[in-house]
């Protein structure tokens, strides 16, 4: 079964972004040494090796007018703590760049890091062009847990016998005492 190729922007740390196709998940060939298959914009496949690799953003457009940003990756860091739920991580990339995110609170995060593949993570900007991204274990120099970040915790319904006992029913007469015996 054939998998869906996103819109990415991959920013290596070499001068210039590259712009194709890669699947969602399970984009890493680990074979030696570990490469991305990118689907250029011409069609073909370029390897790009994974060491040369900054991260790639999934994007909403390619915006290949603007060489500088095009991914408009504005906001590294969250302004505030998230809202969302997920781990809030704190990326020290290869070259002392700053990297902050949302990754998933599930055994995604731990395949990616039994693979030693990478980390995929959520934006602090949503709203902007990057959608998702993912940063590989070799451009990460230092990864710090600052949250984890859960919805608030709901008080849960006492059961139906609890309840009961909790307070007694104050408009029933007491039966007799020979009336209990039957």
């Amino acid at each position: 079964m054939a998998s869906s190729r996103k819109k990415v922007i991959v920013r290596r740390f070499l001068p210039g972004p590259l712009w194709g196709y890669l699947p969602a998940a399970g984009l890493v060939d680990p074979g030696p040494p570990p490469m991305l298959d990118l689907l250029d914009l011409g069609g073909r496949v370029q390897p790009v090796p994974l060491a040369d690799v900054k991260y790639v953003s999934y994007v909403r457009d390619f915006n290949t007018v603007d060489q500088v940003n095009p991914e408009r990756l504005l906001r590294k860091t969250f302004l505030a703590r998230p809202r969302s739920e997920g781990l809030w991580l704190r990326l020290t990339l290869r070259d002392r760049d700053v990297l902050e995110g949302l990754a998933p609170l599930d055994l995604s995060l731990a395949d990616g890091w039994a693979t030693d593949a990478g980390v995929h993570l959520i934006p602090p900007d949503v709203r902007g062009n990057t959608q998702r991204l993912y940063v590989p274990r070799l451009a990460i120099e230092q990864l710090e847990v600052l949250a984890v970040v859960t919805t608030p915790s709901r008080k849960k319904p006492l059961p139906a016998v609890a309840a009961e006992a909790a307070q007694p029913d104050l408009f029933t007469l007491p039966l007799p005492p020979d009336a209990r015996t039957n």
